[in-house]
Order: structure tokens, then sequence, then C-alpha cells
């Protein structure tokens, strides 16, 4: 059964859909130095507002703009959910547990069912269920009166192509004929920076993927949603459509924490998956949106992947130098550039790259080329390996 994409919602440091994909084109980035907490120095950062964003602020926006573009009306009844993110609601807990701290005040948790004698707890049970995983894709279903299947998958920073596959799934199983799917990201916090800052994979100046001189990943806020539909459900309605979603493979290296697999036979695996699913041999592929995160392990790991599967001249483009790294919705935006290329066959450049560190064709600036099956890869901590291909519609 196809599945295609008839609605996307989106937000980044550069803008929502429109703007952020004229931004893009046009080699800008959301990029700038920020101090959104007095106790840490300041950083590049890349924000959707003038100060770090909480989850539902920006889920409620992406949605809002993926229905309006799918022309759809509410209640959905039987729509299916699938939005992750894979640092949830943890903005919020960290603001309740220094407000709290701050105070001075204690809070003993309410009704607990396994009573912990002398047990402290810093936020009321009440507040702390709103705070969990899964609320976000629960707000997306209230949100559109949905009764359907909920999932709120976690894979790290390859969240957000896990979710569209998931979304898949529903939809071909029958469970549901329309989902809403992606990932949506708010992991500007003191704990994410502080944490990535002591890993020293922060960068100092900029995002560079893929460069000789690359510093590592800049955080950024985002995430994108889009209406899956099955094609028929689709022309029956008479949507219009982006594209198909062709194949997708899912693997783990099993291996490190923090760290991609020195072998890369897990990332290799989960690319000839996604191509095999998708009926397609890798010469078929026109553009690949890379992870691209201008870390020193990331960025040689992909180059050698993608030299190795990939015909030699085949386009190749990260935009985390424009959006910044939005960690688990960075797979659903680079889908969303991927069926923007796609419809416009404009491809993004690789914003950022100014002295290549490997042989690659990177699309150093707009390309006008015809894109017939784009490929997007994620790679996130835990050896969490992921890609998929999207197609034009036939």
């Amino acid at each position: 059964m196809d599945v295609v994409v008839t609605g996307i919602g989106l937000l980044s440091a550069l803008g929502n859909l429109k703007n952020s994909w004229k931004r893009l084109l046009a080699g800008e980035s959301g990029i700038e130095i920020h101090q959104p907490f007095l106790e840490v120095e300041p950083r590049v950062l890349a924000l959707v507002g003038t100060k770090p964003a909480d989850l539902i602020s920006l889920i409620l926006p992406v949605l809002a703009e993926a229905l309006q573009d799918a022309n759809l009306t509410l209640p959905l009844r039987d729509c299916g959910i699938a939005i992750g993110s894979s640092r949830g609601f943890q903005a919020n807990l960290e603001m309740l547990l220094r407000g709290k701290k701050q105070e001075g005040r204690e809070f003993p948790m309410p009704n607990s069912q396994f009573p912990i004698p002398n047990a402290q707890f810093p936020i009321p049970n009440a507040q702390f269920v709103d705070f969990l995983p899964h609320m976000g894709a629960i707000a997306a279903a209230r949100a559109i009166g949905s009764t359907g299947p909920v999932l709120a998958p976690m894979a790290a920073c390859a969240t957000g192509l896990q979710s569209i596959a998931r979304a898949v799934d529903l939809i071909r199983t029958g469970e549901c004929q329309r989902a809403i799917a992606g990932a949506v990201e708010a992991p500007i916090t003191p704990l994410t920076v502080a944490g990535f800052n002591r890993m020293g994979a922060l960068a100092d100046t900029g995002c560079y993927p893929f460069d000789q001189h690359r510093e590592g990943l800049v955080l950024g806020e985002g995430g994108a949603l889009f209406v899956l539909e099955s094609a028929e459900l689709a022309s029956r309605r008479g949507a219009k459509i982006y594209g198909r979603v062709s194949g997708f493979g899912l693997t783990n290296d099993a291996c490190y924490a923090i760290a991609p697999d020195i072998g890369g036979e897990s990332a290799i695996a989960a690319v000839n998956q996604c191509l095999k699913r998708s009926n397609l041999a890798a010469v078929d592929i026109d553009f690949v949106h890379a992870h691209g995160t201008a870390t020193d392990l990331n960025d040689r790991q992909e180059a050698l992947l993608i030299q190795k599967l990939f015909r030699p001249g085949v386009a190749v483009s990260s935009t985390k130098g424009a959006t910044a790294h939005t960690l688990g919705a960075s797979g659903a935006l680079g889908a969303a550039f991927c069926l923007m290329s796609i419809r416009d066959g404009m491809l993004p450049p690789c914003t950022g790259l100014k002295k290549p560190g490997f042989e690659l064709d990177f699309v150093r600036c707009r390309r006008s080329t015809l894109v017939r099956n784009a490929i997007c890869l994620s790679f996130g901590f835990g050896g969490q390996n992921a890609a998929i291909v999207l197609s034009g519609d036939r």
C-alpha cells in the first residue's frame, strides 16, 4: 500500500515551512550567539523565538500548519498519531526543579502506592504526570479530537524518522488510513547545554557539516509534522501530494552509548534495508540528506557510508548549518526538506561548509535538478540508525 504525504508543518530557527525553505535555499542560517541562562556562558544556538521554548508551544503551531496545509478540518476521530521527542519535557522538569529549590521547598509525593520512608520529591505528582515523555503526542491527539492509536517514539536523534516509519506501519496494517507523524524538540535547557559541553561536542562559532575545520554541533529548537494518508484516501478526497514514503530502515549498533560503531555495519544495514523495502537500488537515489552533525566521528563515518553505498556524484547536503541540530526532530526536518526538493526540483545547500573534508558532491549553493528519490539519514546516541526514502508521486 502506498503511503503519501499530503501536509507538512515545520518550525525552525529560520521560521515556518515556507520561510525556512526560502532562507535555506538562500544559504542563510538561524544560528546566533545567545545566553538564555545566566549560569551558562553565551553559546551559539538556534532558537525559534527570543528565549527557549517549551515542547507544547512548538508542537501546536506545527500541528496547525500541517493540518491547514493538508486542507483538513477537525475533528479527526480515527487519525493515528506518532509524534516523538528525544528530550520531551525536560525543559519543564528542569524549570520546576530549579523553582522549587530556589524557594527552598520540597514536596512529598501524594497518594503513592508504594511509599518510601523519608523520601522527598521535587514536584507534585499531578505536574509530573503532565510532563511524562508521551504527553506531547497526547496533546496532539487531544487537539485534533483523535481517539485512534497514539505512539510517542524516542530513539535519540533518529526519533523523527522512526516516528514516520511507525505511522507508515499504522496505515499499511490497516489500523488507520491517516496519521500525523514526526518529531518536535525543545532541547535548550541548562542540563542539555552543560551535558553536551562537558562531552566536548558543542561548537564555538557555528555548525560546519563535513568541513575540514568543523567544530562540533550546535543545539537548535524546532520540529516537523506530516499528514500521512493511504494513497487511496488522498486520491478520494483530491488532496495535493508532496510525495510517497517508499521505504525505511531501522537498526541499532548495540555497541557504544555515544559513538557510532567504527565498522558501520549496522548503519549500512539500515540503508540497505531501506533501499530493499523501497524496491530501489542505490543508483536510483538522486539526493542524500545527510545527518551531518559537524562532529568529528559522525561526519567521518557518514561520509564513508555514503562513499561506499551510493554512486559517485550523488548530491549530498546537511541542513544543520542553517537549522542547527534539533536532536530528535532533525530527521523530521530533513524529511521535510527532501519533500520540498522533490516538489521544487531544488537542492538546499550544505550551509556552513567552506572547505570540504571528504570527496563527495556536496551541494555548495542551491542547485536545480530533478529529484525522483531522496534518502534522509539519521544516526543517534546508542547506535540508533534510521534511513527513509521519499519519492515523487507516481
